[in-house]
């Protein structure tokens, strides 16, 4: 099978970087110490390529009406422009299609992030929804073709300074941004670029998406002002210790959302109907989804591991080895009973090692929260 390259993939082979297979994609995981990628992001600036997501813009004069029933949360929460809002797209069932941010530039233009194993399905979801509703919405996906976008996540403490080295047209529009907000900005050095703060690391920063044409003079202005490289390895550990998400992980399209943490990201409140709000209302959350740290040595933690509680079983959905904390770590769907604090023992071959259930994220903006 041949695999799908972002617009970067022959800078990344320039630097030496680790390719890997990705669902398809082929993605650098590290460029020679994934650990000192992890911590200049926790420390400094790092960037990662992220092109393999997909932008699809969502424009005309029923964009808003459409995404109401579209998506798990409430884009009427989306009233100042450049807002963004994360959600979960559902099937009728209330299961998760995906996990996306929605972004609000007008009322017949918002703009979605999608996974990259996912957008094919989800445009095609997404374009069936339309014709069913008659909404006349026009869905232009801008990974691939002409008018195709290089996603750049520049993140860390030092992250936004270095992007206005590099774009210092954006830096009037953006000083001021708030968290999970975005600004477009039609003329720079690479052309008109969206700079959101948003990002998947626990850490300050921007997303930088452009014109895919001009992804390689982008991540060269970048590491010419000192910003590292960093692979698919740091931007796992990263996202862990930040209690984040991952699709196809801690979450698919066979799991109900409540039980994957993500109820803060839909609104079962107001009278408004969505895909799936029927069936969550149904059958309600069924376990929780915590963090916890291995207390015991012998053992790494991984995903599918079963956890014993004295209530129940649970199982890790993701787990690591925390850099930033010297300490194993994992999320997992726990029994709705055990509380934080509690000791739960986690089977690993033929142990059964004491973990302590906490609550996520572990590390946020540099500062390590449980211990």
């Amino acid at each position: 099978m041949t695999l799908k390259t972002t617009p970067l993939n022959a800078v990344h082979r320039v630097l030496g970087a680790r390719m890997v297979d990705f669902g398809g994609w082929d993605m650098p995981v590290n460029y020679g110490s994934q650990i000192e990628e992890h911590h200049a992001v926790r420390n400094d600036c790092g960037m990662f390529d992220v092109s393999h997501m997909c932008v699809v813009d969502l424009q005309g004069s029923n964009v808003r009406a459409f995404l109401r029933g579209l998506v798990a949360n409430n884009v009427d929460k989306l009233q100042v422009l450049g807002k963004a809002l994360y959600s979960c797209m559902l099937t009728p069932d209330g299961f998760v299609i995906d996990d996306l941010i929605i972004y609000f530039f007008s009322e017949d233009w918002f703009r979605l992030v999608v996974n990259a194993g996912t957008a094919e399905k989800d445009i095609a979801w997404i374009r069936e929804q339309n014709t069913h509703t008659n909404s006349s919405v026009t869905i232009t996906q801008r990974r691939d073709g002409a008018d195709a976008m290089a996603l750049i996540a520049v993140q860390g403490p030092n992250a936004r300074a270095k992007v206005w080295q590099v774009l210092p047209q954006t830096q009037a529009a953006t000083e001021s941004l708030k968290p999970f907000n975005a600004a477009v900005v039609t003329e720079t050095a690479f052309g008109e670029v969206m700079v959101a703060r948003t990002g998947y690391t626990g850490e300050d920063g921007f997303e930088l998406a452009f014109p895919a044409t001009q992804a390689e003079a982008m991540w060269n202005a970048l590491l010419a002002v000192g910003v590292k490289p960093a692979g698919l390895g740091a931007r796992d550990t990263l996202r862990l210790e930040a209690g984040m998400n991952l699709y196809g992980q801690d979450m698919d399209q066979n799991i109900n959302p409540l039980d994957a943490g993500l109820a803060w990201t839909i609104d079962l409140v107001s009278p408004r109907d969505f895909i799936g709000k029927a069936a969550l209302l149904s059958k309600g959350q069924g376990t929780q989804f915590l963090g916890l740290l291995l207390r015991e040595k012998g053992g790494v933690l991984r995903g599918h591991q079963k956890v014993i509680a004295v209530s129940g079983t649970g199982e890790i959905t993701s787990g690591t080895f925390s850099p930033t904390m010297q300490q194993a770590i994992a999320l997992a769907r726990l029994p709705l009973d055990v509380a934080v604090g509690d000791t739960v023992q986690v089977e690993i071959r033929d142990k059964k090692l004491a973990a302590t259930v906490v609550k996520l994220p572990f590390v946020r903006n540099g500062k390590i929260l449980v211990s």
